[in-house]
């Protein structure tokens, strides 16, 4: 059997907005805009510079129906790209461009076979001894395993399936296609190119079953490098390496503060741990939220007013090669308490606060979140406090509610 290589790419979401950076006016309007798009085309510099014998797509190249053709048009013209480089695509439906769900379409180039949705098949590709095994979504909501019903190997040839699945007892995201990973391991496939879930997953190396995650981050909750499976094949055997492919990086920064002993101390720590986050986000803008935990006298100044403003100011004053912006900070600090330095009823009360923030009664807020929140519904990002309250989870809004107050029992205001 021949050696060759491919790229295993999944979850695109062409044209998906970024959320979480409405609140900054500074945040690159056009960049935030073309982020997936530019993704895409660094997928497509990668299959032509590595000159790979195709390229796979499990899933969710689209966002949805697409508003107008520009988006069909932007992914024509990179396959285009691909199909004067010689490589051909092999790409499958999941649950965001299911086949029911697309009423816009467009010919792709001839380097782009689509599976259809009736029936897993497979297509050869005898000249380099492999057999590609893959079935679209037909509905958005999939409820069967799909992969059941996938061919069995050609033991003659190495075999890959192309599924787009929640892969039980793994994924985070919506159950879809669900399957069993020992089901997958006997089946007697070489690689499963696995899509749908956003975060790079290795779920076996023998035989490789792989998520490699999507190309580009689009909220806070898809942090750290993003990109796509370089699959190498000797004698056989698969070599996988992720490459990084996207363009603006979402970075979660736990900021520990205990023992700081002003805010001065205080927000050089924060410039200290937003410095290594660009270091590691390399030439790319960063969308952070910081994350500021610990006991620390600095407690009652980082919970005045301005405290973003000052971050942003210690984040301006770093390397002017990188930039910087704010999607949200967390203040999750606490004071240092001394009981011998505080009155009794102060103290009680504390301890009553510390309390209920640390196991709040589901009653304590009572139908207020949901209310607030259904008025609210177009104005409040997806990871909103009051969003999660509403859904039952107190724990973000109530420690929010817990700090204030502390701060105003330590004088702040």
């Amino acid at each position: 059997m021949p050696g060759f290589r491919f790229i295993h790419a999944a979850d695109i979401h062409l044209d998906s907005p970024l959320r979480g950076l409405e609140a900054d006016p500074s945040a690159p309007a056009e960049l935030i805009r073309a982020a997936t798009r530019q993704a895409l085309g660094r997928l497509a510099d990668l299959a032509i510079a590595e000159k790979v014998d195709f390229l796979l797509i499990a899933g969710d190249i689209y966002d949805g129906d697409w508003p107008d053709f520009g988006t069909g048009l932007f992914f024509a013209t990179q396959m285009l790209r691909l199909h004067r480089a010689g490589i051909p695509v092999f790409v499958i439906r999941g649950n965001h461009d299911a086949a029911n769900r697309m009423t816009r379409s467009l010919r792709m180039p001839p380097n782009v076979t689509i599976f259809g949705h009736a029936k897993a098949h497979t297509h050869r590709l005898d000249s380099i001894g492999v057999a590609i095994h893959g079935q679209s979504f037909a509905d958005p909501k999939e409820p069967n395993d799909l992969s059941q019903a996938y061919p069995p190997p050609d033991k003659t040839l190495f075999n890959i399936g192309l599924l787009h699945t929640s892969a039980e007892g793994y994924a985070a995201h919506a159950r879809y296609a669900p399957c069993d990973l020992s089901r997958l391991k006997s089946h007697g496939y070489d690689y499963w190119a696995l899509g749908h879930i956003h975060e790079r997953q290795y779920l076996s190396e023998d035989p490789w079953i792989v998520f490699p995650g999507n190309l580009q981050g689009r909220h806070i909750g898809e942090t750290g490098p993003k990109g796509a499976a370089l699959v190498t094949v000797a004698n056989g055997r698969a070599t996988v390496e992720h490459r990084v492919l996207d363009v603006l990086r979402w970075a979660r920064i736990d900021v520990d503060l205990s023992g700081a002993t002003d805010e001065t101390e205080a927000l050089t720590r924060i410039q200290s741990d937003l410095a290594a986050a660009l270091q590691d986000a390399g030439d790319r803008p960063l969308a952070a939220r910081i994350v500021l935990t610990g006991i620390t006298p600095a407690h009652a100044s980082l919970s005045g007013d301005g405290l973003r403003d000052k971050i942003l100011n210690e984040a301006q004053s770093l390397s002017g090669q990188h930039r910087l912006w704010l999607e949200a900070i967390k203040l999750r600090t606490r004071p240092p308490r001394d009981p011998a330095h505080r009155p009794d009823t102060t103290g009680k009360l504390l301890a009553q606060i510390d309390a209920i923030a640390a196991d709040p009664p589901p009653e304590l807020l009572g139908d207020w979140p949901a209310t607030l929140s259904g008025k609210l519904t177009n104005a409040l990002p997806d990871d909103h406090p009051l969003r999660a309250a509403a859904a039952g989870d107190l724990s973000d809004i109530v420690e929010q509610a817990k700090h204030r107050l502390e701060a105003i029992l330590d004088g702040d205001n």
